[in-house]
């Protein structure tokens, strides 16, 4: 007889010990809120779908006092509201480009109509890059030029020895 009290209580101190996921259900709901507010019921429906589906599962598990099945089920609608959002963002921006796209497309038949002369010229863009160097072997300087010594003003500077830097190390500049 004890032993099925004891049992009775434990049951009914194990369902008393998970609160109503209140805070999941809330966020829940304002994601898929936010998803059906960025459109994603056009551009993500299936992921939308599953979270909508989710959500009313929790919903169905907090009435059943399924408080662990609920927050579980209330996460998932949340996550699956996240990607259908997430998925609208991003097919409202490939809108967004298409359409700019297309704009250009138009502006640039309106120029070639308005001027045939530049009609399959592509507007001439400066070079970035400096002429090619020529490919062929450069030849050798002679060891005359290499052990000359080079003039105080050019070239590289060598570090006293004293160790102080020279003046233009110490402006930040670099030897």
């Amino acid at each position: 007889m004890q032993g099925l009290t004891l049992c009775a209580l434990l049951a009914l101190g194990g369902c008393a010990s998970v609160p109503p996921p209140d805070g999941a259900m809330t966020m829940a709901q304002i994601q898929l809120q936010a998803a059906r507010d960025a459109d994603a019921a056009d551009y993500a429906p299936v992921d939308l779908g599953f979270a909508q589906n989710k959500f009313q599962q929790a919903q169905a598990a907090m009435a059943g006092r399924k408080y662990a099945d609920a927050a579980n089920l209330a996460d998932e609608a949340r996550a699956d509201a996240e990607l259908a959002l997430a998925k609208a963002r991003l097919g409202t921006a490939r809108a967004k480009i298409q359409a700019k796209v297309d704009e250009n497309a138009r502006l640039r038949e309106r120029m070639e109509q308005a001027h045939p002369e530049l009609s399959g010229q592509a507007p001439s863009m400066p070079s970035a890059l400096p002429p090619a160097a020529p490919t062929g072997d450069m030849p050798a300087p002679s060891s005359s030029v290499l052990n000359a010594p080079l003039p105080a003003a050019d070239g590289f500077q060598t570090m006293p020895q004293n160790g102080t830097p020279p003046a233009a190390a110490q402006q930040g500049d670099q030897p």
